[in-house]
């Protein structure tokens, strides 16, 4: 007797501004139309997608999201300061090539042996870059994510030129690898610089912005779910007056959701000015900045966030 096969889970064909609303809700992403049409329109015109702003938005969020509303596999490149072919896509296996010349000598083969022999695909190691080319699961495109990008140096960002205008990369020993399928991309940077003017040429644009407080507060109860309404209000509320500061680094999403659910973790059901003191190292990253809030000025942003400053 044979056995029905499983169901294969449907995903969204991403085919309008709206599913992707809808999909990226569903994953506890939420998105605004302009955000969502930015999507669409690199998914319709295959083109890569560079999402500035500052830290803690959810740029890299989105690609996360996008890859799987797509069904699609997710490769991502961590861009840093010295980042190099090597490392991004592409290096030679030394010791499976010194193996296999031993193997050659081993077999009297080493004097008819050529560089084939050794500077084959199968000696590849392939980075990030390179799976993305050569990637994709039930002939779904992966999304490449190309994480902060102005961290990488000027001459590492001229070398994606090639890769976003023709999707192939050059391997001299071997040749020209093309992409069968594309690979979805999506770029973002925090501006500690600006990227050049040919890159971005190459992509869609579009710069995420710190979400209004009735946004957030919907971020916070999709992603904390278990959280109080006016707990998420209250931190929304507390998080956009610290945003107003002059903080050596403002909070980000990120910092909202970790803040609603570390006092969450802690019983607490609503901000007074003693719990905002005792959690505000979740918040904010710089002792600087935590000195200059603490005390009597988390009490007089309560009042200001319409918090009740008790405790």
């Amino acid at each position: 007797m044979s056995q029905t096969a499983e169901p294969t889970p449907t995903v969204p064909a991403l085919d309008s501004i709206e599913s992707i609303i809808e999909a990226f809700r569903e994953r506890d992403y939420v998105c605004d139309r302009s955000l969502a049409t930015a999507v669409f329109l690199g998914l319709r015109l295959g083109r890569p997608l560079l999402l500035e702003g500052e830290a803690g938005v959810g740029k890299t969020e989105l690609a996360k999201t996008l890859a799987a509303s797509l069904g699609a596999k997710l490769i991502r490149l961590q861009c840093y300061e010295g980042l190099d072919v090597n490392a991004a896509v592409y290096e030679w296996n030394y010791p499976r090539q010194m193996l296999e010349i031993r193997l050659l000598e081993a077999r009297g083969e080493a004097s008819r042996a050529n560089a084939h022999d050794i500077f084959g695909p199968e000696f590849l190691i392939r980075r990030p870059l390179l799976q993305a080319l050569e990637s994709s699961a039930d002939g779904i495109p992966p999304v490449l994510l190309i994480d902060e990008i102005d961290r990488a140096d000027e001459e590492f960002e001229a070398y994606l030129l090639e890769i976003l205008s023709d999707f192939q990369v050059t391997v001299p020993e071997i040749g020209t690898i093309k992409a069968d399928k594309p690979p979805r991309v999506i770029l973002t940077s925090n501006r500690t610089r600006e990227v050049h003017d040919a890159l971005k040429r190459r992509c869609l644009y579009h710069w995420i912005d710190y979400p209004t407080a009735q946004k957030e507060f919907e971020i916070v109860l999709a992603r904390v779910p278990e959280a109080p309404e006016r707990l998420a209000r209250e931190v929304v509320g507390f998080v956009h007056r610290l945003r107003e500061a002059d903080l050596t680094k403002v909070p980000g999403i990120a910092e909202t959701l970790d803040w609603a659910a570390a006092l969450l973790s802690l019983g607490s059901r609503e901000l007074t000015g003693e719990v905002v003191d005792e959690t505000l190292g979740v918040v904010l990253k710089y002792e600087e900045d935590i000195r200059r809030i603490r005390g009597d000025t988390a009490r007089t942003y309560l009042a200001e966030a319409g918090v009740a400053a008790g405790g």
